[in-house]
């Protein structure tokens, strides 16, 4: 099987303690990996073979190539 090369993501913790949780792929859909993030720091993230979806809790800017946007409202 060809290795998947997804996109990018880059996470800027706006807030202490803001946590990026990489998620898999498959039939279920579990934890995988887990980062935490101090105000201020940035976060490259990229969607691969085994992460299909990234969660972040916390105030964070998220820029995508479709654009940028804020966690908190």
């Amino acid at each position: 099987m060809e290795p998947t090369h997804g996109d990018y993501i880059v996470v800027k913790a706006k807030e202490q303690g803001v946590q990026v949780i990489g998620l898999t792929r498959g039939q279920d859909t579990k934890f995988h990996h887990t980062e935490k993030l101090d105000r201020g720091e940035i976060l490259i993230a990229q969607f691969t073979d085994h992460t299909s979806a990234i969660k972040i809790r916390g105030k964070a800017t998220v820029l995508t190539k479709y654009g940028s946007m804020d966690t908190d409202n």
